[in-house]
């Protein structure tokens, strides 16, 4: 992958969907089970085992979070929502492989959701994975939440932070994402470039009434946000 170096004082945005069927199949295919692991884990220990109610998972892709969060909590129902047919396809026959249809419901829409299709003040909870970075405008993540998510509902939000620059951009890549797929080297790489930084995230929350939620580094390439709303 040919790159040069660039600061990266600004994010550089990448497409918001994934629905090319190599990409949506090496997606589904690869191996995520460290960090989609670690999400559960992290939420687990700011929010504890006794986790009940109906919770929404935006951007939930071909579903490995879902299914990992549910099983966690088996007294969670889960919306499931994502943009992307093919990605759903592949979430549907990993949720029929687990027997969890009675426990993830899949929805196709994109953010913003159309309050026709997920009432508002609906959520004991959300989750959101690496869906950030993708969206064109933050706003549509943040008032999504707002929206959404009752009054003391818990919200966790994981995505990666961008790099200083590309130098070290591309040194990450190879270093988690180098045995992969090209497909896969050349989306993380990008979705790095397109990330949001700690003190960029913080000053996206003071403007909605989410500033109450704690933004906190978690690894040298992921952050979240998280509390209750």
């Amino acid at each position: 992958m040919e790159h040069q170096l660039l600061i990266l004082d600004q994010r550089i945005p990448e497409p918001e969907l994934m629905d090319e069927h190599n990409q949506v199949r090496a997606y589904a295919e690869a191996d995520f089970s460290a960090p989609h692991e670690m999400f559960v884990d992290l939420f687990e220990e700011r929010f504890g085992k006794d986790i009940q109610g109906l919770f929404l998972d935006l951007g939930c892709g071909p579903c490995d979070v879902t299914i990992r969060f549910a099983k966690r909590f088996p007294r969670v129902t889960i919306h499931a929502l994502d943009g992307s047919k093919p990605m759903l396809e592949e979430a549907k026959n990993k949720i029929n492989n687990e027997t969890l249809t009675q426990q993830i419901k899949l929805f196709h829409a994109m953010v913003p959701v159309n309050e026709n299709i997920l009432p508002s003040r609906s959520y004991d909870g959300l989750i959101v994975n690496s869906l950030l970075h993708h969206l064109p405008d933050q706003k549509m993540l943040w008032q999504t939440i707002e929206r959404l998510v009752r009054p003391d509902g818990r919200i966790f939000v994981m995505d990666l932070v961008r790099p200083k620059d590309t130098k070290e951009a591309y040194s990450m890549m190879k270093k988690y994402c180098g045995n992969e797929p090209e497909i896969l080297q050349r989306d993380f790489y990008h979705s790095l470039l397109a990330a949001y930084r700690e003190d960029e995230v913080q000053e996206q929350l003071q403007k909605t009434n989410l500033s109450r939620l704690t933004v906190e580094k978690v690894t040298d390439r992921h952050l979240i946000i998280w509390g209750k709303k």
